[in-house]
C-alpha cells in the first residue's frame, strides 16, 4: 500500500488536506459535466446556480452570497460573459456593481444541469458518504463558522501570546505614539501624518475604515496598522509601524496577515494598496511576501500624499 505523506502529517496540515480532496472532486465534477455535454466548469456552475436560484445580482453581492472573492468571481463571469451565458449591464462604471442575469443559453444550460446532473452526484455523493452527507456538510459550516468567529492566524498566535484589538477611544495615544517613533526615526513628520495620528477616529474610523492593534501579555499593545478608505472606493494601508521593544516577535507579520483578513472581511482587500520609501526594505520584503506587488497606477493616484513615498504597491493576494 501506498503511504499517505499529507494524511501522516496529521490536523495541522488541514487546508493542504481539504484541497486535494476539493481538486480531486472538482476534477470528477468536471468529467460529469462533460459526459453529459453540458459546456461550462465546476466554477462556472456554481455562479449560473446562483444566479437560477437568486435572480440577478451584482458581482459583489455575487461574491457575498457564495464567500468567494471578488477577482475570482469577475474572472469565471468574464468566461461566462465570452461563453453567451451570462449578460452584464452596462450603467455602472465599476464592474462590481454591475448587474448579472442569466442568458436565455445561460437559462437553459444551467436548467440542463439541473434536471439531468445534480440528482445524480447528490445521490453518488450519498453513496460515496455511505448516507452521512448531511453530518459533514455539518462538519464544514461548523469550521466555517469557528473561522468567521476567530482566524486560525488569531488562534496560533493567541497561543503564542499575540492578540489583535481593534480601535477605542483609550488606544488612540498608542496609535500616535507608536507611529510617532518609527516615522521620526527614519523620516520627518509630515502634515498628513500628524492629521491622522491626531484624529484616528474622525478621519479613518468614522469614514468606514479600522485600526488594529497588537497586544502581547508582557508589554501589553506594541504595534498598530490602519485601513483607511480613500477616493474612489480605494483603501490604503497605513500607519503600520511596531515599538522598538518588540522588534524580533514577528509584530509587523502578524499584524499585517490580520490586515488583510480584516481587509478581505471588509469586501475591499482587491482594492488595498500601500504606500512606502525603499529605506523601509524588510517592510517591503514583508509587504511582497503577503501578497503585495509593486504598482505605477497606484503610485500615480496616490504617491504624492506623502514627500517620502517612492514606493507604491497593492495587494494581489
Amino acid at each position: 500500500m501506498t503511504q499517505d505523506t499529507l494524511a501522516d502529517l496529521g490536523p495541522a496540515f488541514l487546508g493542504s488536506r481539504l484541497k486535494r480532496l476539493s481538486d480531486r472532486l472538482q476534477a470528477e465534477a468536471t468529467a460529469v459535466l462533460q459526459a453529459h455535454d453540458l459546456p461550462i466548469q465546476p466554477a462556472q456552475q456554481v455562479v449560473l446556480g446562483a444566479l437560477k436560484r437568486d435572480g440577478a445580482l451584482t458581482i459583489g453581492a455575487l461574491a457575498q452570497r457564495l464567500g468567494i472573492s471578488q477577482p475570482t468571481i469577475t474572472r469565471t463571469v468574464q468566461g461566462l460573459v465570452d461563453q453567451g451565458l451570462l449578460a452584464v449591464s452596462r450603467e455602472a462604471r465599476d464592474m462590481r456593481h454591475k448587474t448579472l442575469s442569466l442568458t436565455d443559453e445561460g437559462a437553459r444550460v444551467i436548467g440542463d444541469a439541473q434536471r439531468e446532473v445534480w440528482p445524480r452526484v447528490a445521490a453518488a455523493v450519498s453513496q460515496l458518504c455511505g448516507g452521512r452527507e448531511q453530518a459533514l456538510l455539518d462538519q464544514i459550516a461548523a469550521v466555517e463558522a469557528g473561522l468567521d468567529a476567530r482566524s486560525l492566524l488569531d488562534r496560533v498566535r493567541a497561543a503564542d501570546g499575540l492578540t489583535v484589538l481593534d480601535y477605542a477611544d483609550d488606544l488612540a495615544q498608542a496609535f500616535h505614539d507608536i507611529n510617532a517613533e518609527w516615522i521620526s526615526r527614519m523620516f520627518a513628520l509630515e502634515e498628513n501624518d500628524i492629521r491622522l495620528l491626531e484624529d484616528p477616529r474622525g478621519l479613518i474610523i468614522d469614514r468606514g475604515g479600522a485600526v488594529l492593534f497588537a497586544r502581547t501579555p508582557d508589554l501589553g499593545v506594541v504595534g498598530t496598522c490602519a485601513i483607511m478608505r480613500m477616493k474612489d472606493g480605494w483603501y490604503e494601508l497605513t500607519k503600520m509601524g511596531v515599538l522598538e521593544a518588540a522588534r524580533g516577535r514577528k509584530v509587523g507579520e502578524f499584524l499585517l496577515a490580520a490586515a488583510i483578513e480584516r481587509a478581505k472581511a471588509m469586501g475591499v482587500a482587491d482594492r488595498l494598496y500601500l504606500l512606502t520609501n525603499k529605506k523601509c526594505a524588510a517592510a517591503i520584503h514583508l509587504y511582497e511576501k503577503l501578497g503585495f506587488q509593486h504598482d505605477a497606477e497606484i503610485m500615480a493616484l496616490f504617491g504624492s500624499r506623502y514627500e517620502r513615498c517612492d514606493v507604491a504597491m497593492r495587494y494581489r493576494g
